[in-house]
């Protein structure tokens, strides 16, 4: 099953949902049609059952170059449709700012969807991912890179602070210090010392990565779909809670996946010697 939206590409197979950012000849820069499709798309997964995990890369050479810089010069010189908040094309006094940021931070809900959605969300890094387009790698809760795949800040080459949660992102995953040497100096690091830094969980050669990404998703799909909406948000709330908050919530979520049919399932095969198999309830 496959649908098509502007930049976007949304794909289905064996429970996982493959979304593919469609601007190979702009290194798929973010777009407010790209934007508006992540998140119908996005949304849309995280209520349906028949989606187990979500999986996003690019199209052609890069996984997601972040803002069109075209479309910036475009909007500065006055005139475009679209800017760096991805569709603000309002001026510059007070209305105009906050048209922007409004603007801007609806774009970031993609951020948020992937890292909070209760699917396991991964992102397929074939090239590179620069900008927005590393903070949106770094939102999903699992990263698969090429090893030709490139990873950089980019805003201090453009005179940005930053967007869609990388500054958050980034911090948690490599530590406060690291993380502003990245953001400061925008250095461009390579597939093996972002996996070194805990930025991507695996490098795979190139030619591979689209077999070993379906075959993870595959995997996960296949699982306790509904135990790990429960992992992912346990997870999440590590990030920013103590241990007594961790035992309150994991109670709760270990007694009712507890009840459900995945579990008495796994239960058994189990006991019987066999592979489970799990149906998301």
């Amino acid at each position: 099953m496959s649908t098509e939206h502007r930049d976007l590409i949304a794909e289905r197979h064996d429970g996982v949902l493959y979304l593919t950012m469609n601007r190979p000849d702009k290194l798929n820069a973010l777009s407010d049609h790209m934007i508006g499709g992540l998140l119908e798309e996005l949304n849309r997964a995280a209520h349906d059952r028949e989606v187990g995990a979500v999986v996003l890369t690019g199209a052609g050479r890069g996984f997601c170059a972040g803002g069109d810089i075209g479309r910036m010069r475009e909007r500065n010189e006055g005139g475009g449709a679209e800017g760096a908040g991805h569709g603000a094309s309002a001026g510059a006094g007070e209305q105009g700012i906050q048209t922007r940021i409004s603007q801007l931070r609806r774009s970031e809900e993609v951020s948020l969807l992937l890292h909070e959605m209760p699917k396991v969300t991964i992102g397929a890094i074939n090239g590179p991912a620069a900008g927005a387009g590393l903070s949106i790698a770094l939102a999903c809760d699992l990263r698969i890179a090429a090893d030709t795949a490139r990873f950089g800040t980019a805003f201090a080459r453009v005179g940005f602070s930053g967007d869609f949660g990388g500054t958050y992102l980034l911090t948690q995953l490599v530590g406060p210090a690291k993380a502003r040497e990245l953001y400061f100096t925008a250095e461009v690091i390579g597939a093996e010392e972002a996996l070194k830094l805990g930025m991507v969980n695996r490098v795979v050669p190139a030619a591979a990565l689209t077999e070993e990404v379906r075959a993870f998703a595959k995997r996960i799909a296949a699982g306790p779909v509904v135990a790990y909406s429960y992992m992912k948000a346990h997870l999440n709330l590590a990030l920013k809670s103590d241990l007594r908050t961790i035992l309150d919530r994991e109670s709760y979520g270990q007694t009712l996946t507890g009840l459900t049919e995945d579990h008495k399932e796994a239960v058994k095969a189990f006991l019987e010697k066999r592979e489970a198999k799990f149906k998301g309830r």
